[in-house]
């Protein structure tokens, strides 16, 4: 599906844009087509399907398009769909993959939009396919001869797992514009900052022995136990120096998510496992959060001579941030009437803005139903996102 500028042209010319399908046609057929994204095998399903027939809608609105492989990721694309050119531009983003589902839960058929009550359910239908159709009919508005910077919309993959899609594009240095919007969920209400994700994983390994003499082993649990406190004390160390009065919570925190360890009572514990989690504020470094967790354990380790394993569960999402004063804020938040705000729930901000993209996260439906059985979008909330979307091509794109 990738052309050149010259091939796009003369496809374009000869293509009668009415034959992309409405809005509820396009997001049903959306919704169809199935792209789990999972760290369960038996979940996890290639996005391909979604990134080609958007591929074939935007191909025939005069857009050149780029289906990339993820590297590493079999069976998962992404699309850079771009309309006219230029150094600058917007770039409308959203990902491709949805959540699992549980059917028992659902009043309808997940896979096939449903309208009932004044709005659509699918799975996919707020978190977010539901964007890329509206995007879509934002741009039937324009054709390549209308802009004076490049439209570009953009599919990622992988999003609810790996972010591995973004991180793929942030390294391939694709695509070049000055703006980004990303339409996840937010109610319309531009989003410009929003916390980072750690979820880590610190071992423990000792010795086992008979519980009736410790001499006889090394206990991993009791030296849990003293990490446990230090990670707790550094909680407060960090709550102490960073706040941000944008945030519900104000400050970092820091979540014992789980534990394992031992097997036996009358056993000394050889092995012992935790699972934390930790969301930074926009200006702190997950790798000196690393580093001060290191700092902190790894002395009472060599102390009471445990093996120590530390280690991410995933390499994690940054915090992001951009500035109350920037171009994309203030035209977001004009087109919207709301003030920027900030939001706990992560996205694929941080990658875009390594490429040097001014990035802002703006989309319909509430992030209330992301994730939820019955996932719907409100109807209200259609023309309202097209005439925004229409009102960010206008002043950045022509």
């Amino acid at each position: 599906m990738q052309h050149s500028p010259d091939e796009t042209n003369s496809q374009a010319s000869a293509n009668n844009p009415s034959t992309v399908p409405g809005v509820r046609d396009m997001l049903a057929k959306l919704i169809s087509l199935p792209s789990i994204s999972s760290a369960s095998a038996e979940w996890d399903l290639s996005n391909e399907p979604v990134v080609r027939t958007l591929g074939e809608w935007l191909e025939t609105l005069g857009f050149l398009v780029e289906v990339l492989a993820v590297p590493e990721q079999p069976g998962k694309y992404n699309l850079i769909a771009t309309l006219g050119s230029g150094s600058g531009g917007l770039v409308l983003a959203g990902h491709t993959d949805t959540v699992p589902f549980d059917d028992k839960r659902w009043q309808s058929d997940p896979f096939t939009l449903t309208e009932r009550d004044n709005r659509w359910y699918g799975l996919g239908t707020c978190d977010m396919k539901g964007f890329f159709p509206l995007a879509i009919e934002a741009a039937k508005a324009f054709s390549a001869s209308d802009l004076k910077q490049p439209l570009i919309i953009l599919a990622t993959a992988d999003e609810e797992t790996s972010m591995n899609g973004a991180k793929a594009l942030a390294e391939a240095g694709k695509p070049k514009a000055r703006y980004a919007v990303i339409g996840e969920p937010t109610s319309l209400r531009p989003v410009r900052m929003h916390k980072g994700i750690m979820m880590e994983r610190l071992t423990f390994e000792g010795q086992s022995g008979h519980s009736s003499d410790p001499s006889l082993g090394r206990n991993a649990i009791e030296g849990m136990h003293e990490a446990l406190g230090e990670l707790l004390a550094l909680r407060a160390d960090w709550q102490a120096q960073y706040s941000n009065p944008n945030f519900d919570v104000q400050v970092p925190t820091l979540n014992l998510g789980c534990i394992h360890g031992g097997d036996n009572p009358n056993r000394i514990c050889a092995k012992c496992e935790l699972h934390f989690d930790l969301r930074p504020l926009p200006g702190m470094s997950m790798e000196n959060l690393r580093q001060d967790i290191l700092h902190r354990i790894q002395p009472l380790a060599e102390r009471r001579e445990l093996t120590m394993e530390f280690e991410p569960l995933f390499e994690g999402v940054p915090p992001f941030e951009t500035p109350a004063d920037a171009a994309l804020v203030q035209a977001c938040e004009a087109l919207t009437g709301h003030t920027a705000h900030a939001v706990a729930f992560a996205t694929e901000a941080p990658w875009l803005q390594q490429l040097g993209m001014e990035t802002l996260v703006l989309g319909p439906g509430s992030i209330d139903q992301a994730h939820q059985p019955d996932e719907f979008i409100e109807l209200s909330q259609l023309e309202p996102t097209v005439k925004i979307l229409r009102g960010l091509i206008r002043q950045f794109c022509l």
